[in-house]
């Protein structure tokens, strides 16, 4: 695949960050190549176009970056997936382990309608716990979890294992 030689060339790699032990994978190389960036928003729409999407749910903070632009490149609302605190309006919140310690996302309670079609959007499939807590909170609040979709896959921690049996896009695999 094209794409996936390309990331592979432009995401950059940190040992030991943030701690010791892990490989940290760096998407601002890629953000800085508009063309790359661009194909990358284009592959994951392409991956959704026979699906209803009527929001694409970004987590915080790198998944806002990717769900933002696919959100108006196929007419879909954007929805934030918040960290705790950030939220000012009525809110749902779940806490969740992540492979360096424990967060909590949060969600407004109005984000998006009963029944709509919601794709999660981050930068990165580690474990699968910001992507299924996300999936908890949009699901609380009555919409409908059709998909994920990343940019990156770190394969060995099975995050995908966590997200049942939705369709799950990933445009580059370590």
């Amino acid at each position: 695949m094209e794409i996936e030689k390309a990331l592979r060339e432009k995401i950059r790699s940190i040992n030991d960050y943030p701690k010791k032990g892990i490989i940290f994978r760096d998407i601002t190389p890629l953000l800085r190549d508009p063309t790359l960036f661009g194909s990358c928003i284009d592959a994951i729409a392409a991956e959704f176009s026979n699906e209803k999407i009527d929001y694409v749910a970004g987590i915080e903070a790198r998944g806002f970056i990717v769900a933002a632009p696919l959100a108006l490149k196929i007419g879909a609302g954007f929805v934030p997936v918040r960290k705790r605190g950030k939220l000012p309006y009525d809110k749902v919140s779940k806490s969740y382990s992540l492979e360096y310690g424990e967060e909590t996302l949060e969600l407004h309670k109005d984000a998006v309608e009963k029944g709509s079609s919601v794709l999660i959007v981050d930068d990165l499939l580690a474990t699968g716990g910001s992507a299924g807590t996300a999936a908890s909170l949009i699901e609380s609040i009555g919409g409908s979890v059709i998909g994920f979709a990343f940019i990156i896959e770190l394969t060995n921690l099975k995050g995908r294992e966590k997200l049942g049996g939705h369709k799950i896009v990933s445009l580059l695999k370590f």
